[in-house]
Order: C-alpha cells, then structure tokens, then sequence
C-alpha cells in the first residue's frame, strides 16, 4: 500500500463506522476493520479523528475579471486555500465570450488553471452569447466533460445577462444532452431602480447595497426561474440561493417532483444583513447579498429538510484596497466574498455543535455534489475505488479564523475572530498529503481535471 489511515471514525454521507483505510495509486482500494498486518509507505494514526472525503465546492471564481479588476485568488492560491480547508475539487466558472465557443472558452481558462492547481478542478460554463451554433456545441461540451451551464439574471450593465427565452431555450437544450443550466436568480431592472433612488438622496454606505437588493429583488427572479423549468420540465439549478420567499418555492417545487436544487452559502448561513451595517461593511458585499435572520433559519430549515443540496462558497474575494473603492459609494464595491478555506471546517463545525449531523454535512458539501454533476463515485464518497480524497478531522480542536492562519492571497477575511469546534488536521488529494496541521504541503500543478459524465 502506498498509505494506511488506521483506528479513525469513517463518516460518509450515510453511514458512520470504525474502520482502516488502503490507498494504492491514488484510488481507496481497502476499507476494512483493520490493516494491521498490512505495511505501507506511510501510516497515519487517526485515532480519536473523524476520516471524511473531500469536499467539493461547486462555486468559485478564481482569477475572474470583474469590477473593474480581477478576484484576488489565483488558481494556484484559491486551489491551495481549498486543500487547507478539506476542499479536494473545485468547479470553477468560465465566462464565455461574445462570439466565442464553449468549449474553446473552458480550454482557456483550462490552459490557465493546469499548472497552477494544487486540487483537483472542473468548470461551468456561463452563457453570455447563445447563439444556434452554441446551442448545436452543447453536446460537445458535454462530450468534453462540462455537463454544466450558467445564466445571469442580472448584471445587465455588465453585458451578462440573458432573457428569460435564452434563459428557456438553454435550459431546453441541456435537457436534451444530459446537462443543467444553472441561473443567478434577481431582479435587475427592480435594482437599478433603487440604486437610482439612493444614490440620488445620497444614501452611499454598503446598508443600501443589501437594501438595493433585498428580499424580494431575489425572490422574484427565484420564482420566475422556477416557473419556467415547472412549465417547460426542465432542470435547474439555482446558485447562492438565499432568501426564504426563494427556499419555499423550491420546497415546493421539489414536492411537486420537479427536478429542481438549490445551492446555499456559508456566508448566508452565519452572517446576517446586520454585517452591512458595520465599518466594515463593504467586505461583506456580494451578491445577492446576505439577508436577514428569518432567511438565515429558513436556509438551515431547507439544508434540514434536503431542499438544500449543495453547500458552495461562490469564492470571489477582492482585496481590501478593492474594497475600499466604495467606501463613499457602495456601487463601486467590486461584488464577492472569499470562502474556499471555510465552509467544510464550518459546516463540519456546524454539526460538531449538533445544529445538523456529519453525515449530512458530508452530504451538502461533497457527496451531492458528485453526485449532481456527474463525478460520482470517483468523488464525493469513501469506497474502493474511488479517489482517495480524504480529511482527518479532529472534533476536539478549537480553531480561530484569522487572516493570519489562511492561506489564500486575499489580506483579511469576513470570518475573521470566528471559532470553529473542530478543524481538519490532514487533507489527501488522490492519496498525495497536501494540508497537514496548519500547513500547506502540496504543490501547484497536481491537481487534474475531472471529466464528469452526462446527467440523467
């Protein structure tokens, strides 16, 4: 064997047991009661740990123009900050171009994320330009590995958005070749308007970002979206969902028996709008923005009740400089916040405290994920042979998030002072050690792409 995991607690989506763990080539090929007799070229002592597969976050941008500059995290940085978090795959979007193919768009980014990955990756593509001959290429990029698409709703100005008939003929055409369309769901035209409205009595701090998009500029894009895959039976996906007018017609979508899922962040899941209000406040800008409590709970009722699937960061930090933009206008705030390093350590942390079980924090944050996108069961579970993405997790370690104890390349954190109960000791991508208590010790480079297979 080339590494054993000995005497830890196996914690997998569904099941929790005492077990050793043989890796050979990169791939789990024993779990068994125990491997004493067994050697191997590295054994490692789990004892009292929890062993968990890897996560998978299934939103980040890294290295995305926007705003004016570029996301503060390189897809060296960002992939390393997910090793150190238990993050072992990152799905990554690519913007496609006006005029450009989509596959040709993934390629690009592919060229640039290759020799800098220290996890293993894969890409959406974002639609900005569907013209008939990207629709026909929607095959061939799931051919390619890309059974993902996304729509904006919103950053009209940007040159981003798509209608609502762009919105249905992608979501048409997915369907077709096995792959989903996922969409940013608010109101752009409600937005403008009330960006117009306060700019205008000079109401410029980061408060008025959240209440230039609130509640209900979210909600109604989530219905809106909803109503056309209920109508055309379509899937769809919704990204950073974050309002319960928006969980609760997901609920009852998913009663109804349409296929559509939801995607939370920790961010929605911790803070609340009051964050908004603080000096700092222009950190906490993303969008949409982080709601009130009565959100909050109705986002960890949904997670819960399985209406929630997937846990993903939508990683998009900028630098405090960045930030500071708009400091005297919150609409030159560039949008986004970082988490890539945090939200496995919070959601285990979460279910530490007992607000939900391991194995349902496995669930949202791996194992779906796999399973949703079509990397399953190489990634997302802990079985023979499957890749062996693993994290020892100690229940017992109290750990304070600081700026000082990341490693990504952003200069502070909006977790910044949060305790966590429980942390990650030791991540293993494909059996190779990368994170090992506090530090860093994988390289850039190592990660490989993950070719996922169509939907079904």
């Amino acid at each position: 064997m080339d590494l054993i995991i000995k005497n830890g607690t196996v914690i997998t989506a569904k099941d929790t047991f005492k077990a050793d763990i043989g890796v050979r080539d990169g791939k789990i090929e024993v779990i068994t009661r125990s491997l004493d007799q067994m050697e191997a070229k590295q054994i490692i002592d789990a004892t009292g740990n929890y062993v968990l597969p890897g996560a998978l976050d299934a939103h980040t941008h890294l290295e995305m123009p926007f705003g004016g500059t570029v996301s503060s995290d390189s897809y060296e940085a960002g992939t390393r900050a997910a090793a150190c978090g238990g993050t072992t795959t990152v799905f990554d979007f690519v913007i496609q171009g006006k005029g450009q193919g989509l596959v040709e768009a993934v390629e690009g980014r592919r060229a640039l994320c290759e020799p800098q990955a220290c996890v293993d990756y894969s890409f959406h593509t974002a639609i900005t330009d569907l013209t008939p001959a990207v629709l026909k290429e929607f095959k061939q990029a799931v051919d390619y590995g890309i059974n993902s698409f996304k729509v904006f709703m919103v950053y009209k100005k940007e040159g981003l958005m798509v209608d609502d008939g762009v919105m249905v003929r992608a979501m048409i055409r997915a369907k077709e070749v096995g792959a989903r369309v996922s969409v940013h769901a608010e109101n752009p035209d409600v937005i403008d308007m009330n960006i117009e409205n306060f700019l205008k009595e000079g109401k410029t701090h980061a408060w008025y970002h959240y209440l230039s998009r609130p509640e209900y500029a979210e909600a109604e894009a989530d219905k809106r979206a909803i109503h056309w895959a209920k109508s055309f039976n379509v899937p769809l996906y919704i990204v950073h969902l974050a309002c319960k007018e928006g969980m609760d017609e997901v609920t009852r979508a998913r009663q109804e028996g349409y296929d559509v899922i939801a995607e939370t962040c920790p961010q929605y899941l911790y803070f609340t709008n009051e964050v908004y209000k603080r000096e700092d406040g222009r950190n906490f800008v993303c969008s949409p923005p982080i709601k009130g409590p009565e959100s909050q709970n109705a986002l960890w009722d949904g997670i819960k009740r399985g209406d929630i699937s997937i846990v993903a960061t939508d990683h998009c930090p900028f630098q405090s400089y960045e930030k500071d933009w708009g400091k005297d206008d919150f609409t030159k705030i560039p949008n986004g916040c970082m988490g890539v390093e945090n939200m496995y350590p919070y959601m285990l942390s979460e279910a530490n405290r007992g607000r939900i079980s391991f194995n349902k924090a496995v669930e949202v944050c791996s194992t779906n994920v796999a399973q949703l996108f079509g990397c399953a069961p190489q990634k997302g579970t802990i079985a023979p042979g499957s890749d062996a993405d693993l994290v020892i997790y100690d229940p017992e370690k109290t750990y304070v998030i600081s700026k000082d104890n990341m490693h990504s390349d952003v200069d502070y954190t909006i977790w910044e002072g949060v305790e966590l109960k429980g942390y990650p000791v030791m991540t293993f991508s494909r059996g190779k050690l990368v994170y090992d208590n506090g530090n860093f010790v994988g390289e850039k480079g190592w990660g490989e792409f993950v070719k996922r297979t169509p939907l079904t």
